[in-house]
């Protein structure tokens, strides 16, 4: 059954493993091409998608949101069981809801929220091996927390965004950022207005060398201020990183999943864990 077009905003969940990043590219297997294809199953018509975070390869997401538009008329959970029976396993809508005309995934978002997930372990993990950054020394997270602090507000954050940056302006606005320590297991959790490229795992990176000893706390601000990323140090790698949140406006009406907030669940990844 088609109608007038309407816009419809999907909530994505994948484990980046094997995929080239979200952005759909030609002969590599992307996140966006999957999920088009299964919408357009779903619809009976082609469909494109909008993404609020383009992730890079390797990158996982629990709360990525994209929009499409379509003339097809579904129920709503119509549209996440139909595309889920289309999906391969390591990629899954979580929820669909009508969204306004001029809702856009990317531009209307307010903030988006990563977390960076490492485990301390003097052996390789095999279960999560591609789910986290593996380290074996040691990392002191509160000395992390307090370097990072020099990160919060507005800033050009030249030092820490990639040589292949397309962004024409490296200032971003970084609301918080908190370092926390849960048994072997050391969480990054950053919000801002927006990220240049590898700009989280750059700041990982240099946390990582703080959190080691390697570096003072202090040193991440003073990288900060360089605006030259030739100083800041490894990008850490991208197992670790989770799109897990994406912030909109009071009057924009997106599923409210209580239980299943992606906070929520990788808490209960490092619990189940650490048992």
């Amino acid at each position: 059954m088609s109608g007038a077009s309407r816009r419809i905003a999907v909530g994505v969940e994948y484990d980046g493993t094997r995929y080239a990043g979200w952005q759909a590219q030609r002969e590599r297997l992307t996140v966006q091409a999957e999920v088009e294809r299964a919408l357009g199953a779903v619809a009976a018509h082609p469909v494109t998608v909008v993404c609020a975070g383009r992730t890079d390869a390797g990158v996982h997401a629990s709360g990525q949101v994209a929009h499409f538009d379509t003339s097809a008329v579904r129920p709503l959970h119509g549209w996440v069981l139909g595309a889920n029976r289309h999906l391969p396993t390591d990629v899954a809508l979580r929820w669909a809801a009508s969204v306004a005309d001029d809702f856009h995934a990317r531009y209307s978002a307010i903030a988006r929220t990563y977390r960076y997930l490492i485990l301390h372990s003097r052996t390789r993990p095999v279960l999560l091996h591609a789910r986290v950054c593996h380290v074996r020394a040691p990392l002191d997270a509160p000395r992390m927390h307090e370097a990072a602090q020099a990160l919060v507000g507005e800033h050009d954050f030249s030092a820490f965004r990639s040589a292949d940056c397309q962004a024409p302006s490296a200032v971003r606005r970084l609301e918080a950022i908190q370092v926390l320590a849960h048994g072997p297991f050391v969480t990054i959790e950053v919000t801002a207005n927006a990220f240049l490229h590898h700009m989280v795992r750059n700041i990982a990176g240099a946390l990582l060398a703080v959190g080691a000893g390697d570096r003072p706390p202090a040193w991440v601000a003073t990288v900060l201020a360089g605006r030259d990323r030739g100083h800041g140090g490894i990008t850490a790698p991208a197992a670790g990183l989770y799109l897990v949140d994406v912030r909109y406006p009071d009057n924009v009406r997106l599923p409210d999943l209580a239980g299943l907030q992606p906070s929520a669940m990788i808490a209960g990844l490092i619990a189940g864990w650490t048992q």
